[in-house]
């Protein structure tokens, strides 16, 4: 049996590990139990001034364990897989139990919801890269950033990574899934200098598949232009206009709709989104949904964490939202059935339109291109938005000069609102699919 993501355990230990514990959790009493472990192996390395700074490997176990005694539950975790670390992780899980109040929503997924059948999504895909080649990769990377311009003054951070993982989950229902994912990653982090002016950019190449990942020439080059393009920067003077995010910021204004649609949020009544299923959202060209089994995508999974099967469920449809995202305690708290979310939304991805980014912004014709947020100003319960920004602005379609130090505002609602356009320049380096996204109209603060 070949060892689980390089971690040095094989599958047949974790099966065994889980086993153990449901034994163990019915051994003292728990009506119901499951276990979720995860193990990973890999390394990053950091290059600075043509050496390796620094090399970190990593190589983690965990191990999360909820039993329930008729409706009350206890949860404990653990990292040491020795047989007396598991009994008395067990025996902490049950004790706690049975000090906690009855909650009627507790309890494993209904057996009938349990991925017993799911697909293979081919999300293991090992590199074969040594440290010492990594390392290259990374001076490379620096390399070529760094003599792309003679305005690049330094590379902050050049990284090269890699992780091999496995998640199993198991419950007392008789299901045990698995399944094996990879992640790959190459990013760099420039200054430029021109004068007395100083700005930092960035580019990254992110994949399950190693064969996927951009080259460092290309991420080099990326990192570069991004770095150069900001220099001369200004602030603009407080107005309302049009904004295009730049898709890879963009996901930022989708994740928003996810976290207002998960289950925890609307239960608890956090969410701006709450008693909203069947009204218009976004306009009626706009469609989201995920798309979990998407083979050597970074957000596939074939079950939640619930075990329960992960399906492409549609959040948004001609605008209308129609389903929240739920897991099987939401559901529940809801009087809903789980739509296989517990743990998150998988691949969501919104429709994209016909146009590039530079038919965007003619489209757009005069407003703010959006290429870097920071901050996190998004409150959930009533919508409201406001972070700090950077980007370029845009006249006739056409950019004209960087812009830096506003910040940009408004409502999610309104924002989702007017909706004028969604880019075909999707970007897939992440678990929201989405390109660059117009909107008709925001408030600009700057000078």
């Amino acid at each position: 049996m070949k060892e689980v993501a390089r971690s040095g355990l094989t599958l047949d230990q974790l099966q065994s590990i889980s086993q153990e514990i449901l034994q163990q959790a019915a051994r003292l009493g728990a009506h119901e139990a499951e276990v979720a472990i995860t193990a990973n192996k890999g390394f990053s390395v950091n290059a600075r001034q043509g050496d390796v700074e620094t090399v970190e490997y990593n190589q983690d176990k965990a191990i999360e364990i909820t039993v329930f005694f008729g409706k009350r539950s206890g949860s404990s975790s653990l990292s040491d897989i020795r047989s007396e670390a598991v009994r008395a992780a067990v025996e902490a899980a049950c004790h706690i139990a049975k000090f906690t109040d009855e909650d009627p929503a507790a309890g494993l997924a209904d057996k009938e919801e349990l991925a017993l059948q799911y697909p293979q999504l081919d999300l293991a895909h090992p590199w074969s890269l040594t440290v010492e080649q990594a390392i290259e990769l990374a001076c490379q990377c620096e390399r070529e950033a760094v003599a792309y311009d003679k305005r690049i003054m330094s590379a902050e951070e050049v990284t090269v990574a890699t992780v091999d993982a496995f998640n199993l989950y198991a419950n007392s229902l008789g299901f045990t899934g698995y399944f094996p994912l990879s992640r790959h990653d190459i990013s760099c982090v420039l200054v430029a200098k021109e004068g007395d002016e100083m700005q930092r950019d960035f580019s990254y190449t992110l994949a399950v598949d190693p064969a996927q990942l951009e080259s460092v020439s290309q991420v080099a080059r990326h990192a570069a232009e991004r770095t150069i393009n900001r220099l001369g920067a200004r602030r603009l003077r407080t107005t309302k206009a049009p904004i295009v995010f730049l898709a890879e910021e963009a996901r930022g204004l989708l994740g928003s709709f996810t976290a207002a649609i998960q289950g925890g949020n609307i239960y608890r009544k956090s969410s701006f989104l709450l008693d909203q299923l069947d009204k218009q959202i976004f306009p009626s060209f706009i469609s989201i949904q995920e798309q979990p089994h998407l083979p050597r995508a970074l957000g596939s999974a074939p079950f939640d964490d619930d075990g329960v099967i992960t399906r492409p469920n549609v959040f948004i449809e001609n605008g209308i939202l129609r389903t929240y995202a739920l897991g099987t305690y939401a559901a529940r708290k809801l009087g809903m059935k789980t739509t296989g979310n517990a743990g998150g939304v998988h691949n969501l991805t919104i429709q994209p339109g016909g146009l590039d980014l530079p038919a965007l912004l003619k489209k757009m014709g005069t407003g703010l291109l959006i290429t870097e947020l920071m901050g996190q100003g998004v409150n959930l319960v009533t919508g409201d938005y406001s972070r700090g920004a950077s980007g370029f602005w845009v006249e006739n379609g056409e950019i004209q000069y960087p812009v830096h130090e506003i910040t940009v505002a408004g409502r999610l609602q309104d924002m989702y609102a007017h909706i004028v356009e969604v880019g075909n320049d999707v970007d897939v380096r992440g678990n929201i699919r989405t390109g660059s996204i117009l909107i008709e109209e925001m408030m600009i603060a700057g000078s």
